[in-house]
């Protein structure tokens, strides 16, 4: 993953139903320096704790007993005239069902509970700087749902179609889960002019996220899923 930088503290809101979650995420990311945990809960919680903080990332339990993730990830989708802050979701099972589901919601990222507490901070770090972040161990779970969910390549190729040439180099690789730095450095490219390619696309495609992007890369036919997953690289 790039380095990001920034100008103040990263604002990060968990939500898990156990307090011991909670309670490593927060002593894990502030140990960062740049990241400050504004407050934790329950999903029960959730929506009026978001809507009340403006996190810039939240991490959020996809099962939780009381509201689970879902619900809270649509609940914010239906707060209208509120900024929506970049949702991860949280799950400790790499074959969870629900993946794909919140990839239509628009969650842009999925973490395992046990991620290396390095990777979990540059994670959050990514997320905040508008890329996403997507365990290599659910890739495949995430993909396989999306896909079986979507229409078929023909709607995914038509829409790649109404890319420009340049535009679909830059599809392919975001695809293959590279950030901007890596496309600009595979490219020959400015980083600005790499990052102002892929807003064009995400716009074109209807306003869909960088993991969302890459999912209809894959089914476009335009990359292939690698070993690694969807994720950002250096």
């Amino acid at each position: 993953m790039e380095p990001v930088h920034v100008d103040r503290a990263i604002r990060v809101l968990v939500v898990d139903d156990e307090q011991l979650v909670r309670s490593g995420l927060r002593m894990i990311l502030q140990s960062a320096g740049d990241i400050e945990v504004v407050a934790d809960c329950t999903g029960a919680q959730a929506v009026e704790k978001i809507l009340g903080h403006r996190p810039d990332v939240v991490m959020l339990d996809i099962r939780m007993p009381d509201v689970d993730g879902l619900t809270v990830l649509r609940r914010l989708q239906a707060a209208k005239g509120t900024p929506l802050p970049v949702v991860t979701m949280l799950t400790t099972f790499d074959t969870d069902e629900y993946l794909a589901t919140a990839l239509r919601e628009g969650a842009a990222g999925f973490l395992l509970k046990d991620t290396d507490p390095e990777q979990l901070v540059r994670a959050v770090r990514v997320l905040a700087a508008g890329g996403s972040a997507l365990d290599p161990s659910v890739t495949r779970t995430v993909i396989g749902g999306y896909v079986e969910g979507t229409d078929d390549a023909q709607e995914a190729k038509k829409a790649a179609g109404s890319l420009t040439v340049r535009e679909q180099e830059v599809l392919a690789l975001l695809g293959q889960g590279l950030s901007n730095a890596a496309i600009a450095g595979r490219m020959h490219l400015a980083h600005g002019t790499v990052k102002d390619h892929v807003s064009a696309i995400l716009s074109k495609l209807g306003g869909l996220n960088r993991v969302q992007a890459a999912v209809l890369a894959e089914r476009a036919g335009l990359t292939r899923t690698s070993d690694e997953g969807y994720r950002d690289r250096a």
